[in-house]
């Protein structure tokens, strides 16, 4: 495959969309409050931090594997490699799955239900941008070998 092929991103959208998504929820919460509520005081906060840190970790464990691959992290980058080892056996996604991951985590601690409309509308909006334009570079970036890849493993989970 041709590896001169453009980028798949000309600015890191991602974090900006995850970011307006939190920001959205928190001036939702301001406006027309949807509490979230639980049995216990602690029970939404524990689990808030709980999630938080499975999708730090996700994230970590995916950058990580990235940067050990020598491929690019963020989406302005092509592709040097296709990378399958690590959290990419599980989702094609880990990072932006971590990104939702820690806009729900938000809401729990937060004890705002506007958190899950906002997580899923980021990840809608992610995965038909974003995640489209990067498997058309990879796909031509890598070709059957990425086409093989996406057969076997999930785009999300």
């Amino acid at each position: 495959m041709n590896a001169y092929r453009t980028k798949p991103l000309r600015y890191p959208w991602p974090p900006v969309i995850y970011g307006g998504a939190v920001a959205f929820a928190l001036v939702g919460e301001r406006l027309a409050p949807m509490p979230l509520t639980a049995p216990g005081p602690l029970i939404l906060p524990v689990l808030g931090f709980a999630l938080a840190l499975l999708a730090i970790s996700l994230d970590i464990w995916a950058v990580k594997t990235l940067m050990e691959r020598q491929t690019a992290v963020l989406g302005t980058g092509g592709a040097r490699y296709l990378v399958t080892c690590g959290p990419f056996r599980f989702t094609r996604n880990p990072i932006y799955l971590g990104y939702t991951l820690l806009t729900l985590s938000l809401g729990l601690i937060a004890a705002s239900a506007w958190f899950v409309p906002m997580a899923l509308m980021a990840a809608a909006i992610i995965d038909w941008t974003v995640i489209r334009c990067e498997e058309q570079h990879l796909d031509q970036r890598f070709g059957y070998e990425y086409e093989c890849y996406r057969r076997r493993t999930r785009r999300w989970i």
